[in-house]
């Protein structure tokens, strides 16, 4: 069974930095590609950046520069390196699995293409 387990949240001052973990298991990181996402109440899910399996990566215009999604294969886990983050509502980060994804080199799927989901880790950002 797939599980997905988003760590690293918490409050972090505008400019600062966090790094959010998400622990794999029941899947393959060679086999998934996986995404990051974030939730504000409210609003809809948004994508935030994506990993395949063929090691290309893509985010969205708001956070390219500012965000790093990497994996480390050894502890199946994928991170996202977020610095300069900025003032914003409280949103929950959620990271997400696709199967058999090689490439990501024209952008990320859909929000409803994943197929595994974790609960995700609150983030907030305070001015």
């Amino acid at each position: 069974q797939a599980q997905l387990e988003e760590t690293g949240g918490g409050l972090v001052p505008s400019g600062g930095s966090l790094r959010l973990s998400c622990a794999v298991s029941g899947i393959t990181l060679d086999m998934h590609a996986i995404g990051w996402f974030r939730q504000a109440p409210a609003k809809q899910r948004e994508t935030l950046s994506c990993i395949a399996t063929d090691g290309t990566t893509a985010y969205t215009d708001a956070v390219k520069d500012r965000f790093t999604i990497s994996t480390d294969g050894a502890k199946k886990t994928v991170y996202l390196q977020m610095n300069n983050l900025k003032p914003e509502n409280p949103a929950r980060y959620f990271c997400a699995a696709i199967r058999r994804l090689r490439t990501v080199r024209l952008g990320c799927p859909t929000v409803p293409s994943f197929d595994y989901w974790g609960q995700g880790t609150q983030v907030t950002v305070s001015t």
